[in-house]
């Protein structure tokens, strides 16, 4: 069933998902339910909310992703589960993503994906994300983890020459956009339809200032 749904999202996101990618995606969401009932990894229990307010929710940006970054390193910060880390990786296999979280456990989760959905292109690390120490990353990407000033003032260290942010926001942040420093520049902000979700989604996406 998960399968039939999660290939309706993507039609309707003009994404063309091959079988075993489809496939992928609803074995990931499989894990991530049967793991979350020991490890906590999201708040949402419900099988169909977690295909809408997760996995929807990610797969709504991968297209305007990809037209920004079809290749190259992807940094996602406080991924929890691998949200959308996971769902990029499957996706776009030309994107080696990286999920970074401060919970060992999550961390652990997405080393499990990795191995059991064979995706040699995701990885997981377990730290702070302002103590990383892998830069050069061409996206650096974030989903509910932090207001835009802070999430770019901890990974400013992380990007690789012309890398970009892309945050993931709900209703479009205002006050945290006029908050943001001189030294990060917002080149567009991106409105989103979430298929059979009912609420305001867009991405912010920003670069280091000239």
């Amino acid at each position: 069933m998960a399968g039939g749904a999660i290939e309706g999202i993507c039609a309707e996101l003009g994404l063309a998902p091959t079988a075993a990618q489809l496939q992928a995606l609803a074995d990931y969401l499989g894990l991530l339910q049967r793991w979350n009932t020991t490890y906590n990894l999201t708040a949402v229990r419900d099988p169909q909310a977690m295909l809408t307010q997760h996995l929807a929710d990610c797969l709504a940006v991968v297209k305007p992703l990809l037209t920004r970054c079809a290749a190259g390193r992807v940094l996602d910060v406080g991924s929890g589960g691998g949200l959308p880390g996971v769902v990029l990786a499957v996706l776009a296999p030309a994107l080696d993503v990286t999920c970074v979280d401060t919970v060992g456990k999550k961390a652990a989760f997405v080393r499990q994906v990795a191995g059991q959905l064979a995706l040699p292109n995701l990885h997981a690390a377990h730290s702070r994300v302002e103590a990383l120490k892998t830069p050069g990353f061409d996206l650096v990407t974030s989903r509910a983890f932090a207001s835009l000033r802070d999430f770019t003032s901890l990974t400013a260290h992380l990007l690789a020459p012309g890398g970009l942010w892309m945050a993931m926001k709900g209703k479009q942040p205002d006050d945290e956009l006029a908050a943001l420093p001189p030294g990060v520049s917002v080149f567009h902000v991106e409105q989103l339809q979430v298929p059979g979700l009912e609420a305001e989604r867009c991405l912010v996406w920003m670069r280091p200032a000239a």
